[in-house]
């Protein structure tokens, strides 16, 4: 776990190892500074150069489109796909307001939808978790919550330990605490109380221990049993979120959707179909920001080949 909330920065971290990731993060720095109108302009070339370049990419992304979205013609989807890797390449280069951003800048351009569902059950005292989908975006629905409450979630470690310190370092100026996913469950159901506020990502496929294979939009996925399990243990109301850069706004936009009904309802099955559902629901209003890039349909049942 992060020491309170944060990687302390140590002298390992100044290794010539690490030289090309300083100097990267030198580049992102800057980038922060830039006006929006031109880094989605970077960012949307970058995403075509991935189009262009990354063949592996672009099939993940292609292949998850099929599925989702099969009325597309070829054509269609093709400019689906560079649609999202340019929303993609928008993200990565937006992200460096996470980390350089002042706070006061960064807080003007974020926005919550739906925030009066949470302040209601928050008025009954009510634990909250907030189920939050794999967008480009995502890193943005921390920041805008931090604003008006205390949030908690967990995190997956990089293999580079100086993306580590500066993606908790990032993270720690909006949450209370991070946990890593190696820590287990324990420390997360724990914590949640009233006032407090868990984000948890459902909808990534973690392989078939401890999940279920149920539809996600065109075709059965294995869908993460834990996420209701943990709404239970927690005795917590669960809320769908999306997070989107709005281009009419100029905006981040965190969109929370009412408390799933019913959740947990003791059928884990009936809960992982719900789940999926309402992910599908919010995916739909802004396909082209999910992380298609996702291998979603990793894991398949005995028997079945492989979609990648």
């Amino acid at each position: 776990m992060f020491k309170d909330c944060g990687v302390p920065l140590s002298l390992a971290l100044f290794q010539p190892r690490y030289w090309l990731s300083w100097i990267g993060l030198g580049v992102l720095a800057f980038i922060a500074q830039l006006p929006t109108s031109v880094r989605h302009w970077l960012g949307k070339r970058l995403g075509k150069l991935i189009y262009q370049r990354n063949q592996k990419r672009r099939h993940v992304v292609n292949t998850n489109l099929k599925i989702a979205f099969p009325e597309l013609s070829d054509a269609e989807r093709d400019v689906m796909t560079l649609t999202h890797l340019q929303w993609y390449g928008c993200a990565m280069v937006d992200y460096s307001l996470l980390f350089f951003a002042s706070s006061q800048r960064l807080a003007r351009m974020l926005k919550i939808e739906g925030k009066e569902y949470i302040d209601n059950d928050l008025e009954e005292n009510k634990n909250i978790m907030i189920l939050l989908a794999h967008s480009v975006m995502l890193e943005f629905a921390p920041a805008a919550l931090g604003l008006h409450y205390d949030v908690f979630g967990s995190y997956k470690a990089s293999k580079n330990a100086l993306l580590n310190w500066i993606i908790a370092k990032s993270r720690c100026r909006h949450v209370k605490f991070v946990v890593s996913r190696e820590e287990g469950l324990r420390k997360l159901i724990k914590s949640l109380a009233p006032g407090k506020i868990m984000i948890f990502l459902p909808d990534e496929d973690l392989g078939s221990d401890n999940a279920t294979f149920v539809p996600f939009f065109n075709k059965d996925k294995a869908t993460l049993t834990t996420t209701a399990r943990i709404a239970k243990m927690g005795k917590a109301v669960a809320f769908p979120a999306f997070a989107r850069f709005d281009e009419k706004e100029q905006k981040y936009i965190l969109q929370i959707m009412p408390a799933l009904s019913n959740y947990p309802s003791g059928d884990a099955t009936k809960d992982a179909i719900t789940l999926n559902q309402a992910l599908e629901a919010m995916i739909k209003q802004h396909p082209e920001q999910y992380m298609w890039l996702m291998k979603w349909y990793r894991t398949r049942p005995d028997g079945e080949a492989g979609l990648y």
